[in-house]
C-alpha cells in the first residue's frame, strides 16, 4: 500500500525548487536529503530530494534532475508517495497509522460484528469511519472509552458503543 506524504505545488524561483504541501507526521525523514519518493502519476517519479528548506512557512523541495523554473512547474499537481512497509511503526502502543486501522473488521465488545474501518478522519477528534455490510456509514471518535482493543495483527478492534451511537434510522 502506499501512503501520500506531500503534493507539490507552484514553482519557487528559477533554480528548480517547488512548494510541497505536506501530508505526513514526520516531514524530517519523509524528505530527508536523499529520500526517494514515488510519485502519482507514476510516469513523473519516482523523485529523489537533493535539498528542502522552510521558507515564509512553507517547505520548499529541489529534486535530482530537476534544475529550472519549467522543469520544476511541470511537477505541479504531482502526489509524493511512501511504500506502507518502509513506514515504522508507532513506538507507542496505543498510536497507530491510518493505513494500519483501514481494513480492521469492527466488533462491540458483546461480539457483535459492525463493518469495517473504511478511513479515518483527522478533525479536532480522531474519527473512525466504519462501513457497515448494508454499506451505511457510522462515525466513532477514536478514543480509548469507545475503542478498548485494537489487534492489527488479528484484523480486528473492538468498540464499545454508547446507546444510539449504531443507529441508523434518522429523521430528517
Amino acid at each position: 500500500m502506499r501512503l501520500v506524504v506531500g503534493r507539490i505545488g507552484r514553482a519557487h524561483g528559477i533554480r528548480g525548487e517547488v512548494t510541497v504541501e505536506v501530508r505526513t507526521d514526520d516531514p524530517g525523514a519523509r524528505f530527508a536529503d536523499g529520500s526517494v519518493l514515488l510519485t502519482d502519476p507514476a510516469a513523473t517519479g519516482p523523485l529523489t530530494i537533493t535539498s528542502t528548506r522552510n521558507h515564509s512557512g512553507r517547505m520548499l523541495v529541489r529534486f535530482q534532475g530537476v534544475g529550472d523554473r519549467d522543469a520544476a512547474e511541470a511537477l505541479r499537481g504531482t502526489v509524493l508517495l511512501v511504500d506502507s512497509a518502509d513506514v515504522a511503526s508507532p513506538s507507542d502502543p496505543d498510536e497507530f497509522h491510518d493505513h494500519e486501522l483501514i481494513g480492521l473488521a469492527v466488533h462491540t465488545t458483546g461480539g457483535e460484528q459492525v463493518g469495517e474501518v473504511a478511513d479515518v478522519l483527522h478533525h479536532a477528534q480522531d474519527v473512525l469511519v466504519v462501513e457497515r455490510p448494508d454499506g451505511e456509514e457510522a462515525l466513532v471518535p477514536f478514543v480509548g472509552a469507545l475503542v478498548p482493543e485494537v489487534d492489527v495483527e488479528a484484523g480486528r478492534l473492538v468498540i464499545d458503543p454508547p446507546p444510539g451511537l449504531l443507529d441508523l434510522d434518522r429523521t430528517e
